[in-house]
């Protein structure tokens, strides 16, 4: 008797509880397109990705080259220099192979790390409208799939407001 008294007690709590949160929802990613630092993070990603790409064409300009003076020489080198010369060859374009793999994860690194000051000013801005609503929780838009959305719980626009973001105008 005892246990079922306290059954219906916790479930009790645990439906007063679920009535007082307040649950709302918001497009970071509609924000984050907004902001203007966006633009000056783009810049510094592409610059970063231009010293990239530079380094990568003097290395795949040395093994061109490397591989036409292979070429007009392969006839008159012996069984050994031939044989280093692949293994240089085969060693380079390995290099090659790693640079770009790693140039890839250096420029995603490098984006992550511009970006983060965004979503911190983001998180903050909505940690403020949050607080100010009584919102127990927010959901993010992006990347989930709601079947049904109460527009009047979104706080996309209070948050857009707050960061001073201006929001450009929709040509029909």
């Amino acid at each position: 008797m005892k246990s079922k008294i306290i059954f219906i007690f916790i479930a009790f709590l645990s439906t007063i509880s679920i009535a007082q949160s307040k649950v709302g929802t918001v497009d970071s990613e509609y924000i984050i397109q907004l902001m203007p630092e966006r633009q000056v993070v783009l810049k510094k990603s592409q610059e970063y990705g231009a010293k990239l790409d530079s380094s990568f064409s003097i290395k795949v300009k040395e093994y061109q080259t490397k591989v036409e003076t292979f070429k007009k020489e392969e006839e008159t080198l012996g069984p050994l220099m031939k044989k280093t010369n692949l293994k240089e060859l085969g060693e380079l374009e390995a290099d090659i192979n790693k640079y770009q793999k790693n140039g890839t994860q250096l420029m995603q690194l490098r984006q992550n790390e511009l970006m983060r000051p965004l979503y911190k000013k983001l998180s903050v801005a909505i940690e403020t409208i949050s607080k100010e609503n009584g919102y127990t929780q927010i959901l993010t838009l992006t990347g989930n799939e709601f079947a049904y959305i109460d527009e009047k719980f979104d706080i996309t626009n209070s948050v857009i407001e707050k960061l001073g973001i201006k929001v450009p105008e929709v040509k029909n």
